[in-house]
């Protein structure tokens, strides 16, 4: 799992809770501009080393169960640069646009794009979740160049149709739906689409 500097932090914390509630294993990578919003949107520090770090990720989203192990940004030599150490794929959540253009280039300055990069080349899952809006026709090709290559872009654009009642079902909408991507069924308690809901007898407009 790769966190970047992008707006909607809750939606990574969310997706971590649901991950390690399923008792999984997560790898989890935070790029440099990471640390920045969390400082400026929370006041709150992002720890560098691991240990920290994963107690860090543990508090926000106030699970001690699964299975978490954090990397520093710049740690190009950890397991997960390597297309030898197996894993499921990634998500990206959110994801920078800063990140999709290194990534549609092919250039991997942090261990969260080489990551990335791995997925690829092993036709690993990918999963991107842009938190950008609007998009420019840079956006736009960017992300078509990593559809190309294999990835499976997932923006966290809501919907109404579970009738959501808080932003806390808002979110737990768009991180189920985006992990959807992974092969996870971690939406147990999500209202998914059933049909149309029928309308009483005799209830026209």
């Amino acid at each position: 799992m790769g966190v970047t500097g992008a707006s909607a932090q809750q939606l990574a914390v969310r997706a971590l809770q649901l991950l390690l509630d399923a008792g999984q294993q997560v790898e989890l990578v935070a790029s440099r501009g990471c640390a920045q919003v969390w400082r400026d949107e929370q006041g709150l520090v992002l720890p560098r080393s691991p240990d920290a770090q994963e107690a860090f990720w543990r508090r926000q989203c106030d699970r001690q169960g699964g299975q978490l192990r954090c990397h520093p940004w710049n740690a190009l030599g950890a397991a997960i640069a390597s297309g030898s150490y197996p894993v499921r794929g990634m998500v990206i959540l959110p994801c920078t646009m800063g990140t999709v253009a290194r990534l549609a280039a092919g250039v991997s300055l942090e261990l969260l794009e080489r990551a990335a990069d791995v997925q690829l080349k092993e036709r690993r899952p990918l999963v991107i979740a842009p938190r950008e809006m609007p998009w420019t026709l840079i956006h736009l090709r960017n992300l078509t160049r990593l559809a190309e290559a294999g990835a499976h872009i997932a923006p966290p654009i809501p919907a109404w149709y579970q009738r959501p009642e808080s932003l806390n079902d808002m979110v737990d909408f768009l991180v189920i739906r985006i992990l959807d991507s992974l092969g996870y069924d971690l939406g147990r308690q999500l209202r998914r689409w059933q049909g149309p809901v029928s309308l009483p007898v005799g209830s026209g407009a």
